[in-house]
């Protein structure tokens, strides 16, 4: 993976992971639960999301459970999470569903909702293409990256034929 572009939504601080995956999705079929993504704070949202588009949020994005948000909002469209600081549990829940999801320090106050936001891994930048502003992240580990670019930890591990045939 070398860039992304998308639209920008912004979040706040301390988004957690049941506003992602609400508990009704535990009792939905896979197609339906993105719909409800983060229906709580901000109803009708999902239905706006489009493939490619980008969470900004501030500090501590995915605080609690390990729900399955990470899958959620990556099977809702969303392509990438930039954020002031993210939770632990959720940036390896990130990794392993094929969701990158980059600290960007600062970030919260420079790009506005709505904004074209261009991430580029090769330089480890983010621009808001609408104002111009660069801002520079700490990559990823190679080995996380190589995680992502696989789809994730299930197409990774098949790929390197270490998942053996369903029990």
């Amino acid at each position: 993976m070398n860039k992304i572009e998308g639209k920008a939504w912004i979040f706040g601080d301390d988004i957690n992971t049941d506003l992602m995956y609400p508990q009704i999705c535990y009792t939905l079929p896979e197609k339906e639960k993105p719909h409800h993504a983060m229906e709580a704070n901000r109803p009708g949202w999902a239905s706006s999301v489009r493939n490619s588009d980008i969470i900004i949020a501030g500090k501590n994005f995915g605080t609690g459970s390990s729900r399955p948000a990470a899958d959620n909002i990556k099977n809702l469209g969303i392509s990438c999470v930039l954020a002031e600081s993210l939770n632990g549990l959720f940036l390896r829940n990130s990794v392993n569903s094929g969701l990158p999801s980059l600290e960007v320090h600062g970030i919260s106050g420079i790009v506005k909702e709505g904004n074209i936001v261009a991430i580029d891994f090769s330089s480890n930048t983010v621009m808001d293409k609408e104002t111009g502003k660069v801002m520079k992240f700490k990559p990823l580990p190679a080995f996380l990256m190589e995680i992502i670019d696989n789809g994730g930890i299930i197409n990774i591990l098949k790929n390197k034929g270490l998942l053996g045939p369903p029990l």
